[in-house]
């Protein structure tokens, strides 16, 4: 086994990279633009570039490197294929053998929210457990699952992709995915902002979330205040995601839930919505699960793509 290893995360808009020890300490990092035209054919080459570079600066031998692992958006299975990441242009092929070819070094790669999963694992907010579901809820809503320590990608690599899970009938909007109802639109930084909308739109009860532009953190701030219609619209959101949550750890019944993504910003006020609903439907054999915030933030990626490379 080599001294270092690399982590990549590749973003639509830029690549993170990340040099690391075996034992995982962050060395340096550093980002490079995805260059996403013509089908995205240059961003692994300018991976082996970036990486090849950092190797010379720091005057490393190649023999002491031990890989470089990537998380990409987009299914990729456990062999490091990709099945379409629409973001970055990219069709069906093996990134793990293209990047090895380039580098001539080994290579894991895997979906992003399944890598940052284990980064947060590894090094974050899900230190010290094996069985972890990471929930990220940003602009959408992701999820990475981890069981004895690896990633669960499901047959073709779409294991873990709980925003989509359906939790609404009534839904008259569509969804990202052209679905109806999915957990997404009423759980992530968007789908927060459309439940205010809606709960504002019902009466004209005043409130602080009136006067701003409406966002996750213009709601949650509000129901720090004691702000009653925004506390409205979090208890909302806590029954979305606290009974998706509880479906979850039924199937899988995992250790600890480890919440990131832009939302987590609102820290611990999350839990006071989301674990009651979630005590109140979850299967008594699942009941003793923890809940924690996510710690790594952006780097959660880099993290999560150099253990691919460790392995346990």
């Amino acid at each position: 086994m080599g001294k270092y290893v690399f982590g990549v995360d590749v973003g639509g808009t830029s690549v993170k990279l990340g040099l690391f020890d075996v034992e995982g300490e962050l060395l340096d990092k550093w980002e490079i633009p995805t260059r996403t035209e013509n089908g995205g054919s240059a961003i692994l080459p300018d991976v082996a570039k970036s990486v090849k570079a950092k190797i010379a600066e720091k005057g490393i031998a190649v023999a002491d490197v031990a890989g470089v692992g990537l998380g990409a958006p987009g299914p990729i299975d456990a062999q490091g294929v990709v099945y379409n990441a629409v973001n970055l242009g990219w069709g069906v092929f093996s990134i793990k053998d293209t990047l090895s070819e380039l580098l001539g070094l080994p290579v894991m790669a895997g979906n992003d929210a399944n890598v940052a999963a284990l980064g947060e694992m590894w090094k974050g907010g899900g230190q010290g457990y094996k069985n972890v579901v990471a929930v990220t809820l940003g602009t959408g809503v992701g999820g990475g699952i981890i069981v004895e320590g690896k990633i669960l990608t499901g047959s073709t690599g779409a294991g873990g992709e709980i925003g989509h899970i359906h939790v609404e009938d009534r839904e008259e909007e569509a969804c990202n995915c052209k679905n109806f109802g999915c957990l997404e639109q009423y759980t992530s930084a968007t789908g927060i902002v459309r439940l205010a909308k809606r709960r504002l739109a019902m009466d004209d009860k005043p409130s602080a979330i009136r006067r701003d532009k409406i966002s996750a953190k213009t709601v949650f701030d509000a129901v720090k205040a004691g702000d009653e219609v925004a506390m409205e619209v979090a208890k909302q959101f806590g029954e979305y995601l606290g009974k998706g949550l509880a479906a979850i750890a039924g199937v899988l019944n995992p250790e600890i839930f480890v919440i990131g993504g832009g939302v987590s910003k609102a820290g611990e006020v999350l839990f006071d919505y989301i674990v009651p609903p979630f005590k109140r439907t979850v299967f008594q054999g699942c009941r003793k699960v923890e809940f924690a915030l996510a710690t790594l933030g952006n780097d959660a990626g880099i993290y999560g793509a150099a253990k691919l490379v460790l392995g346990e």
